[in-house]
């Protein structure tokens, strides 16, 4: 910088304190023009760029695909959003192996577009379909397809159309009393205790005739998974609910293809593997008559537009021993579970608010009415139904009747039954035993004496069943519980009884009618709310007959001595050893 000093001391207008600054233009004030960035080379020639850029994004999409395992179908939002990231990997390659050229931000940005061409014409494209897909499937513009998506039919009379079942069918256990008995029985193994773990998604399923849950085993950890991995997994455990019985069921040849698994024989990436453009439900666990352990994939479709709509259509069953997979579109009629409860609930939330349009269900509301919050199984006719509740959009405290769903062919029936919600019976059913702080289960809807009624186990702390109690649907202070079914149900119709619903001869239980010979060695009598019982004791036993007047006036001619063919009510197919089991009938010997 150039300056001068005043030697005199006087004003200079130029400068300040004795420095007078240069002037503009001189060539003391011209700084040094800057050097021109050098732009960066590319890699080869346009034909060696794209092979690169092409076999990164192939690297990428490959591993993505492998570790995500996308379904590469439209209806999939997961296939839309690999596609997104296979055009953001290329065109980052493109860039880079082109040599980020371009001058000033107008320049780059034409740089880049020139780049990638291709890939943001397929980005536009999807946006594009996206858009159009989600107006296609908007419930506002298509209600009226969501509400068809069930096939509901009225159920007409409940006890009329739902029959008495025997002890051996009802289901006395949730899924958590389950799996506390699966982990204990295998706690008993100690060959397998140490090496595996229960896999808690059990599954209930009809299986012999008999309700039951089951069960995969899966590794206890990377390490106890690599030294069992060629052997496999070598039992399932399979719950009886009515017994409550737990039993690990030891496989000639171990599972091999389960969620539990790794790599190949990972059951989600068997799956995709085999059928890549299929979209699937969570698999389940389920065992064929014969015992053979299955996953039934069931197959996801959707049906209004391009993702409304949610249906099943047919499944994949995948042998969980060999690995071999077959899609069938009706599938065999062992297999008890194809539709989740989840999409059954769904679909019928779609009817319920939408089968008089989609301004009904927010205007007026006529007739808009939603599935309660919980959900239980029941096996009727060698099939699972699942049952719920339905109340009314404007009213969570009773409900206006339940549905039953076939949860492998989807038959739906709408029985009208007004009463309390299944939360309002549970909380009457543990009013009933406040002292024990018990905790009710999720309630079934069973017939008991030609009334709807709900059924549940009272559990204490330590997770295990203490208790059943029964609960009258229409008149739910109508409570009765008992430390047996039978003892329940005794208790219950007599409650139904006082309360004037049924008839005091209606008071047969509906368990297990088993018939023996035996010789009288004792008989007691007394009165029981106004009915006399007579207590009769077979020389074979210590356990007593309750004979009740009002249902066998006979048993009043009884002696000492006689020898009878009894007919008794119990959960299991013997005689009991001791206690009080009620007797339904009798006839004289010979």
């Amino acid at each position: 910088m150039a300056f001068t000093f005043n030697f005199g001391g006087g004003f200079n207008p130029g400068g300040f304190g004795g420095f007078t600054p240069p002037a503009q233009g001189s060539e003391s004030f011209q700084t040094k023009p800057p050097k021109p960035r050098k732009p960066r080379k590319a890699i080869g020639n346009a034909f060696t760029r794209t092979l690169i850029n092409l076999g990164v994004t192939l690297v990428f999409a490959l591993a993505y695909f492998y570790l995500e395992l996308p379904a590469l179908n439209f209806h999939a939002e997961e296939f839309y959003a690999f596609v997104f990231l296979v055009c953001v990997v290329y065109c980052a390659c493109a860039v880079i192996t082109s040599g980020f050229q371009g001058d000033g931000f107008k320049g780059y940005v034409g740089f880049v577009k020139k780049q990638c061409t291709i890939p943001f014409i397929l980005f536009i494209g999807m946006i594009a379909a996206i858009a159009i897909g989600a107006l296609s499937s908007w419930v506002v513009l298509r209600a009226g397809s969501y509400s068809e998506l069930l096939p509901l039919r009225e159920g007409g009379d409940f006890t009329a159309g739902v029959e008495e079942i025997s002890y051996n069918q009802i289901p006395m256990l949730d899924a958590d009393s389950a799996q506390r008995l699966g982990n204990r029985k295998l706690g008993e193994l100690s060959d397998m205790v140490s090496q595996f773990e229960i896999l808690p998604t059990y599954t209930q399923i009809n299986y012999q005739g008999r309700p039951v849950r089951v069960t995969s085993l899966r590794y206890g950890d990377l390490i106890k998974w690599f030294t069992n991995r060629s052997q496999g997994l070598p039992a399932y455990i399979i719950i009886d609910m009515v017994t409550q019985e737990a039993e690990v069921v030891r496989l000639e040849e171990g599972m091999k293809y389960t969620p539990a698994e790794h790599f190949g024989r990972n059951l989600y990436r068997h799956l995709r593997f085999h059928y890549p453009t299929m979209m699937f439900d969570e698999p389940v666990f389920e065992i064929n008559e014969e015992g053979t352990p299955y996953w039934v994939c069931s197959r996801i479709v959707k049906t209004i537009g391009l993702f409304g709509g949610t249906d099943v259509k047919g499944a994949v069953l995948v042998n969980a021993i060999t690995g071999e997979s077959e899609y069938w579109e009706e599938v065999p009629g062992w297999v008890d579970r194809l539709y989740s409860s989840d999409i059954i609930m769904e679909q019928y939330d779609y009817y319920g608010q939408y089968h008089n349009g989609f301004l009904n269900s927010i205007f007026g509301q006529k007739d808009v009415t939603l599935t309660t919050e919980g959900y239980n199984y029941i096996a009727l006719e060698d099939d699972v139904y699942m049952y719920t509740g339905i109340t009314s959009v404007t009213s969570d405290q009773s409900n206006i009747g339940f549905i039953l769903s076939n949860q492998r062919t989807k038959e739906t029936s709408f029985y009208r039954v007004a009463g309390a919600t299944e939360y309002s019976a549970m909380e009457s059913a543990q009013s009933q035993v406040q002292q024990m702080r018990y905790e009710a289960t999720f309630p079934l809807l069973l017939n008991i004496a030609e009334q709807p009624t709900y059924f549940m186990a009272l559990k204490g702390a330590d997770g295990l069943v203490k208790m059943y109690a029964m609960v009258n649907v229409e008149q739910y202070q109508i409570v009765s519980t008992g430390a047996t079914v039978a003892e329940c149900e005794k208790n219950y119709r007599q409650s139904l009884s006082h309360n004037g619903l049924i008839s005091a001869g209606d008071t047969t239980l509906t368990g297990q009618g088993q018939e023996q010979t035996g010789t009288i060695a004792e008989i007691r009598s007394a009165v029981i709310e106004g009915n006399t019982h007579y207590y009769i004791r077979m020389e074979q036993g210590l356990a007593y007959l309750d004979f009740s007047a009002a249902q066998t006036p006979e048993a009043v001619l009884l002696n000492v001595g006689d020898t009878i063919v009894y007919t008794f009510v119990t959960e299991s197919a013997q005689f009991p050893t001791g206690g009080i089991v009620t007797a339904t009938d009798f006839r004289y010997a010979g």
